[in-house]
């Protein structure tokens, strides 16, 4: 069974070898290939190689054009700096006044220079693996990129002070979001994947007002490109995880403290959940026992449907032993389910 049936049959309900591994690696990825973070985020072909090299050795079952956040941000015409083996930077938020959304333009998907450089990613991802490994592209959600364009800080004041001024912005944001998610299904991705950090810092309320009807929008027209939608809040989204599955995901990434348990059973079989093992305490410090351990309790937590992953990016510098009990763990647990049926 290879890496595309796998996860298909996995969403279906259907019989599988082994759970999934959906993993998200990024500086992992670059490190492991020995390029510095700089020419990962900025060269297509950098990233495609990381990704192929970490999807074969490790087992995952996608390959992923997930970078950054900025790559909207910068096509926006935001000013981002790429130290040669840092993080990317946004030292000045576009929208400093509010009056700087007149002047706001939309940037073309197939223009823009980072937003275009990933859907090269995704071309040359489908060409090496397609069909036979599933290929994710990705999209900042409408909220986690207004918030890129005008700082965390100020959008979270904004929120109580001129929301209409926000939802304004979030227009703009999801119609780009929109227009983006297409052309990566249109070049290749089978799954897009939908980052949305910032939701969890907000009331479930405005979850439901400013977050999940843009959610909503950019994976149904995942949807109707063919597509399957991966929704992605990191921190703690226990108070909103019924309204997480309204998003239309098929699958929902679970950061590590969020129930596990009591998501699966929330979800059903409208979609699966994805994780959710701490990255930090049990991937990058911990011991290879402790990564079994982990990997066992979030499979007989997570039900039939479980996708396997850690509840982030796997850090870097995470020893590889550790990635590799993940997978031995996995294979092990499809030998005892096929074992028993």
């Amino acid at each position: 069974m290879n890496s595309y049936q796998r996860v298909t049959n996995r969403l279906r309900g259907q019989a599988v070898d082994r759970p999934p591994n959906f993993d998200i690696m990024m500086q992992f990825a670059a490190h492991y290939i020995h390029q510095p973070l700089s020419r990962y985020y900025q060269d297509y072909r950098v990233l495609c190689e990381a990704n192929l090299a970490v999807q074969q050795d490790f087992h995952l079952d996608l390959v992923q054009a997930i970078s950054d956040p900025y790559r909207e941000t910068a096509d926006f015409g935001a000013t981002v700096e790429f130290p040669a083996d840092r993080l990317p930077l946004c030292r000045e938020p576009l929208l400093k006044e509010l009056e700087d959304l007149r002047q706001l333009r939309s940037p073309d998907p197939a223009t823009g220079p980072r937003m275009s450089d990933r859907l090269e990613a995704i071309r040359l991802m489908k060409e090496k693996v397609g069909g036979e490994v599933p290929v994710m592209g990705w999209v900042e959600g409408a909220l986690a990129e207004a918030a890129d364009l005008r700082g965390v800080s100020a959008i979270m004041t904004d929120l109580y002070t001129d929301p209409d001024w926000v939802k304004e912005l979030l227009e703009q944001c999801v119609e780009v979001g929109i227009a983006f998610a297409e052309a990566q299904v249109e070049a290749g991705a089978d799954i897009v994947g939908l980052g949305d950090a910032v939701a969890s810092l907000i009331s479930p309320a405005m979850y439901r007002e400013f977050a999940l009807p843009y959610e909503q929008r950019i994976f149904e027209a995942v949807h109707q490109k063919g597509g399957l939608a991966r929704l992605h809040i990191c921190g703690n989204t226990n108070r909103i995880l019924a309204d997480m599955l309204e998003s239309g995901a098929d699958i929902i990434d679970l950061d590590w403290m969020v129930d596990l348990e009591k998501a699966a059973a929330i979800y059903g079989d409208r979609a699966a959940v994805c994780g959710n093992f701490d990255p930090v305490a049990i991937m990058l410090q911990g011991t290879p026992e402790m990564v079994e351990q982990a990997v066992l309790t979030c499979a007989r937590l997570g039900g039939s449907r479980w996708f396997c992953g850690a509840g982030c990016e796997i850090p870097d510098e995470t020893p590889v032993s550790n990635l590799h009990m993940q997978v031995r763990t996995l294979q092990a647990i499809g030998s005892e389910t096929l074992r028993l049926s």
